[in-house]
């Protein structure tokens, strides 16, 4: 699977997932931070994400791991993590 497929069908999931008046695909850049002052998602948000992403590549985060906040990182930082806790090979 190609790194832009496997980053945009998240993208996508993190559209379902969140309630952000106005956030479009565009907005979620690969490398653009999820949280703070990039996004600005919130640790609600964080939640249902991770819960989609579970549902959907069948991936486990640990439960307050300060390591999930690197896999939260970005769009990149999440399809890395998924690639190799799913199997997935990324070609670039």
């Amino acid at each position: 699977m190609k790194r832009e497929e496997l980053e945009e069908e998240i993208r996508q999931v993190v559209l379902s997932s969140v309630e952000v008046d106005g956030l479009t695909a565009a907005d979620l850049a690969a490398d653009v931070p999820l949280f703070g002052d990039g996004v600005g998602l919130d640790s609600i948000d964080a939640l249902e994400i991770g819960a989609a992403l579970r549902k959907k590549y069948q991936v486990k985060f640990k439960a307050n791991s300060d390591e999930n906040r690197e896999h939260f990182r970005s769009i990149s930082s999440l399809a890395a993590f998924i690639a190799a806790n799913a199997g997935i090979e990324l070609e670039n």
